[in-house]
Parts: C-alpha cells; sequence; structure tokens
C-alpha cells in the first residue's frame, strides 16, 4: 500500500532531520543562498502562535489524527488518489510534530528561507502544507460531488 508508505516515510524523514537538527545546529546557523538551516524550538503552532499551550495540541492533534485515519481507512478504496495523497501527507506530518510536542513539550524547527521572511519550519510541515494544498486543489476540481 503506497499510502502507509508514503505515512513511514514521511515520518522516518521527519525524525531524522530533526535529530540532525538538534545534533548539528544547535547554537550555529548555516546560511544557504535557497535555505539557511537554524535550530528553533517551537513552544506554540505554526508562525509561534499559541506559546505554550502543549496540552491544547496534544488533545486537537489526536483528535484530528484520528478523524483523518478512519475517513482515510474507511474510503481509501474510493477515494481519488490525490484525496488518499493529501490525507497520508497531512497524516504522516501532524504525527511527526505530535511526537516531538508528547516526547519534548516543543517541536524542533529548523528550515529557514533565505531570501525571504518567513518562520523556521521543519518536515513535518512541509507535509502538512503539501497535503493541504493538494486536498484544496481536490476540493476545487471535484468539490461538488
Amino acid at each position: 500500500m503506497i499510502y502507509l508508505v508514503i505515512i513511514i516515510l514521511g515520518l522516518v524523514i521527519d525524525r531524522l532531520t530533526k535529530i540532525y537538527a538538534v545534533n548539528n545546529l544547535m547554537g550555529k546557523n548555516i546560511d544557504g543562498k535557497v535555505f539557511n538551516l537554524t535550530y528553533l524550538e517551537n513552544r506554540g503552532a505554526a508562525f509561534g502562535i499559541l506559546q505554550d499551550k502543549r496540552l491544547i495540541f496534544i488533545i486537537l492533534t489526536t483528535a484530528i489524527v484520528i478523524y483523518l485515519l478512519y475517513y482515510f481507512i474507511k474510503n481509501i478504496k474510493t477515494s481519488p488518489m490525490i484525496l488518499n495523497l493529501s490525507l497520508a501527507m497531512i497524516i504522516s506530518g501532524a504525527i511527526g510534530n505530535f511526537y516531538d510536542r508528547l516526547i519534548q513539550g516543543y517541536v524542533v524547527d529548523f528550515l529557514e528561507f533565505s531570501f525571504v521572511q518567513f518562520p523556521v519550519f521543519n518536515v513535518a510541515d512541509i507535509l502538512v502544507t503539501a497535503g493541504c494544498a493538494l486536498m484544496i486543489i481536490y476540493i476545487l476540481l471535484h468539490g461538488d460531488k
């Protein structure tokens, strides 16, 4: 099942890159032409909002991931590939950041665009964002069904 591979591969890449960031970027930044590698402990949500509201994130993420997994498993055979792919990516990214919040109390962020002001992010954030973008495309193309 390709979607399970996507979920697991996303989790593995997210964990490995965060481990790299913890072991190599604490206290030093690596500046590049497109990305800077900048270690950050994010105790909030996207863009740093709701700092130190860990319990809220754990409860919300648990509820959302359980629902997404239920919907995904129930509809995997009848849903279009783009929807299944988007759900797999969102689930993988959500679990990746959930793991950080649950185990460490914060999410490790380390990717920063060097050419524009944008919050520091991680692989799990990329998965959630790309999955949401695919879901928006799905809704725009198939929203009337």
